[in-house]
Order: structure tokens, then C-alpha cells, then sequence
């Protein structure tokens, strides 16, 4: 598991404990939901690893599991 980062990356409120906010690394607090713990975060990214013929702000609105059926020469996730 990756070392937190000795600090909080909240930028709104939070019922997560602060000690343990800051042992948590991020990318652990930004998939808690925002009512939560509210990082900022929505969770939007793209998945590929190189050019892709799909728009960003697609890529962005669909999950993972989505991007990777999608063939290689269209858009690369592996």
C-alpha cells in the first residue's frame, strides 16, 4: 500500500478523522465521495496511455471498464 502523505488534501469538509486523513494516500481520499470527505475530486480521467481518436471529455465521462473494450488502434489503455 502507498505511504500517505503526512497531510490532508481536503478542500472542503470532512468526517474523516484528521490523523487519519493524513495517513491516507491520496488518491485513497479522492475516491471517498465528496459528501464525505470532499477532496474536490469527480473522479474523471482518462484511462489511455497514448493518442486516442476518442475526445477527451469523453474519455473522461466514462469508466475504465468502458475505455479498455474499446479496440487498441482506437484508443490505447494498455
Amino acid at each position: 500500500m502507498p505511504q500517505g502523505t503526512d497531510q490532508s488534501h481536503a478542500v472542503g469538509d470532512s468526517i474523516v478523522p484528521q490523523t487519519l486523513q493524513e495517513k491516507l494516500p491520496q488518491k485513497v481520499e479522492e475516491v471517498v465521495p465528496n459528501a464525505i470527505h470532499d477532496t474536490g475530486a469527480t473522479g474523471a480521467e482518462s484511462h489511455a496511455t497514448g493518442d486516442s481518436a476518442v475526445p477527451k471529455v469523453a474519455q473522461e465521462a466514462v469508466p475504465k471498464k468502458a475505455e479498455e473494450v474499446l479496440p487498441e488502434k482506437v484508443h490505447p489503455t494498455a
